[in-house]
């Protein structure tokens, strides 16, 4: 009875706690009926517009018409939002603003279309309001949909939807130039065609004439041909005694605006030589070298070392003295002359001077001659001479002009290969080679040095000897200068790479085409590009890799870069892929040992130090140059490094090289698709990847305080995919970075 009672008045009175609660429930009926009441308030104010302003709904329908309902949905959204959810409505504002978009673009569209009876008859299913939306013609308004629909999705969504808006633009920008072009080259063909066909109407009519009038009796001259139109050669006269200069002059009147008369087959016009500068003529004082051998003679005759100066070779910049060491007497034999040459001791009681002995008056030899660019060459490659090499005292310059109009440049081109003029020796002798015969080169110098130069005379070389169908070109430029000027030609693969970080995708592009080129030469039964073009219909063009600075890639992704370098220079001379690699800091790091092994020919511009020169040619010696194009050039078949003189070719005339490029409209060439080649590398990334992680899971397994710079040494990768696999190793709990 005591707990009966006592519960009463719990029952009877509501608990403290339940105040809450009865809060809540007092607001939600307070807000239904506060939402009824709006609800009641907004029919009453429908039905009292319907039956007192009828106009207005008139009004209103024939402003908007069927486009009330997008609109009506939008707001009756936004109502509801503020009303329960407004927090929503402030956080995600961007949906809502799209939906805006979408019923404007529904009004713009509903304006398109004119009802033929009712009320809408004389504006559109959208009302007057939906015109201005719209616009008065069918093309202004798709063009203002459009631009709608694309500018407010990239305002909202810059980030996610930006870089597909941009690859779009460039697509449709690339296919509107090929139509361009496809329509040019149809046009000129169409244009062509029916000049050809006049022509030989015109020419038909004439022969029609002239048998007229010989039948009538009378003297007709010989029809004239019609512009265009090359006589055909009678079947009496062979074609070798037809062919001289009388039909190189017709070939010459086909085609009047062609810079050269040299015509490939495909159709491409090669350039001629004459867009480069003319040769300087070289005049070496003969007075002022006999008077430096004299020099010579007397300098290290002081120093009790008797030679004899019995040739010198003149070059554009540097003069070669040819020693001949002369003769000494034995010790303790007799010494009746104290001068050198044959009239001196006894055959049996003299011998020849030491090389060593003129070796080391290097420096006493510099000081006579008030030179510090004094190198010796000791032996002269195929002469018994000790050569000494100093600055001509008259230089002069080595044009491109003047190497490519040599006897060996002209014979290694009628070879077929890649030809490229690489300047004159000491003696004045033009040097060439053959890139295909290389088969790769690395160049390597200081800044300043002539490196740059060197390789717009090596891509002007290609350009005047090559079509795009014989040769493309990839090229990689991070220093943004040196090669850009070639943009626009038709031998690139693609436009010249900036961004040292898609070199590496590039290269794996690269491997796939190579890949690819192994395919076809297998099917083909060919065991390198010369067979293969000898045997396919289909020419197979040589592909050339020309890094500008190789140190800038190295720094990026040093082991992906390397790594793809070597696969190439040891398979790709069979399929016509050869590498033309430069930098200017030519150390242990960017020119590994196993890039070295695999890129025999080497050129050596001046350089720092002993260092450097050890690195590029495995022997001292271009420290000593004197810059602006000196070079030391070592190849397979040269066994020891030889001196040479780069040649010299301006930007004026790059840019007419590049300008006859560009505006010659010649056949299409087949395409190169790296990005393909990419995808087929990507199986041997990831592998390699997952090796590297694995590797690196056990040195964190060692070594806790790992860094990035530790990773970088031991793993031998590159400082951004040693960071990667640091912060994967962070994430797997393996390390802990220290901040």
């Amino acid at each position: 009875m005591a707990s009966s009672a006592k519960a009463a008045p719990s029952d009877a009175a509501p608990d403290a706690n339940d105040a809450p609660a009865l809060g809540r429930r007092s607001r939600r009926g307070w807000g239904i009926a506060a939402d009824g009441a709006a609800l009641l308030a907004l029919g009453l104010a429908a039905a009292a517009i319907y039956a007192f302003a009828p106009g207005l709904l008139e009004s209103a329908w024939l402003g908007l018409g069927w486009g009330w309902i997008p609109a009506g949905l939008l707001l009756a959204a936004v109502v509801l939002l503020l009303r329960y959810r407004p927090r929503l409505l402030a956080a995600r504002w961007r949906p809502f603003v799209l939906a805006a978009a979408a019923g404007v673009l529904a009004v713009g569209a509903l304006s398109t279309i004119e009802p033929a009876y009712g009320r809408l008859e004389d504006a559109s299913l959208s009302g007057e309001w939906g015109l201005y939306v719209g616009g008065p013609s069918l093309p202004l308004t798709a063009l203002k949909l459009a631009a709608i629909a694309a500018i407010v999705p990239l305002l909202l969504y810059p980030r996610s939807l930006g870089p597909y808006c941009w690859r779009g633009l460039v697509f449709a920008a690339v296919g509107l130039r090929a139509a361009l072009r496809f329509l040019k080259r149809g046009l000129l063909r169409m244009t062509a065609d029916v000049r050809q066909f006049a022509g030989l109407m015109r020419q038909r009519r004439q022969r029609r004439a002239a048998a007229r009038a010989a039948a009538a009796g009378l003297d007709a001259a010989p029809p004239a041909l019609a512009p265009g139109i090359i006589p055909a050669i009678p079947p009496t006269i062979p074609v070798e005694t037809a062919r001289p200069a009388d039909m190189a002059a017709a070939s010459a009147a086909v085609s009047p605006d062609a810079a050269s008369p040299d015509m490939d087959d495909s159709g491409w016009r090669l350039p001629s030589v004459e867009l480069l500068a003319p040769p300087d003529t070289h005049s070496a004082p003969e007075a002022e070298l006999q008077q430096m051998s004299r020099l010579i003679e007397e300098t290290l005759s002081d120093h009790g070392v008797r030679v004899e100066v019995t040739g010198i070779k003149a070059g554009p910049r540097i003069v070669q003295f040819g020693l001949a060491p002369g003769w000494v007497a034995r010790r303790g034999g007799s010494n009746n002359n104290n001068g050198g040459g044959e009239e001196g001791p006894p055959a049996g009681e003299r011998s020849r001077v030491k090389v060593q002995s003129i070796l080391t008056r290097e420096k006493d030899l510099a000081l006579a001659l008030r030179t510090p660019y004094l190198r010796i060459e000791a032996p002269v490659p195929g002469e018994a001479l000790v050569g000494i090499e100093l600055p001509t005292p008259s230089p002069s310059k080595v044009h491109l002009r003047e190497v490519m109009q040599s006897p060996e440049f002209a014979r290694l081109a009628q070879k077929g290969g890649l030809p490229i003029a690489m300047g004159q020796d000491t003696g004045g002798a033009a040097v060439s080679l053959d890139l295909a015969a290389l088969p790769h080169i690395l160049i390597a110098g200081a800044t300043g040095a002539g490196k740059s130069v060197q390789i717009n005379s090596i891509v002007a070389s290609f350009l005047l000897t090559k079509t795009p169908e014989e040769l493309r070109l990839l090229m990689v430029d991070p220093k943004r200068v040196e090669l850009t000027p070639f943009n626009g030609i038709p031998h690139l693969v693609a436009p010249v790479l900036t961004d040292a970080e898609r070199v590496p995708e590039a290269l794996k592009g690269l491997i796939g085409e190579m890949n690819r080129r192994y395919k076809l030469m297998e099917e083909t039964g060919a065991r390198n590009i010369e067979i293969f073009n000898e045997k396919s219909p289909e020419k197979m063009p040589f592909l050339v890799l020309i890094v500008d600075e190789l140190a800038d890639l190295m720094m990026v992704a040093g082991f992906e870069v390397e790594q793809s370098l070597v696969r190439l220079a040891q398979l790709g001379r069979a399929t016509g892929i050869h590498l033309v690699l430069a930098t200017q800091r030519p150390s242990v790091n960017v020119v590994t040992g196993l890039l070295k092994a695999n890129v025999p020919a080497r050129c050596a511009f001046a350089v720092a130090g002993q260092v450097d020169s050890r690195v590029i040619l495995d022997a001292v010696g271009a420290e000593k140059l004197m810059g602006k194009g000196d070079m030391l050039l070592l190849h397979k078949e040269s066994p020891k490094p030889r001196r040479v003189q780069g040649t010299l070719v301006y930007d004026e005339e790059v840019a007419q090289l590049v300008d006859f490029w560009k505006t010659q409209d010649g056949p299409p060439v087949p395409e190169i698709q790296l990005l393909d080649g990419a995808s087929e590398a990507e199986g041997a990334e990831a592998n390699v990847d997952v090796k590297l992680l694995e590797q690196a899971r056990e040195l964190a397994a060692r070594h806790p305080d790992l860094s990035p710079g530790f990773i970088e040494r031991r793993l031998k990768v590159g400082n951004r995919k040693a960071e990667e696999l640091l912060e994967i190793l962070e994430e797997e709990g393996l390390v802990s970075i220290k901040n």
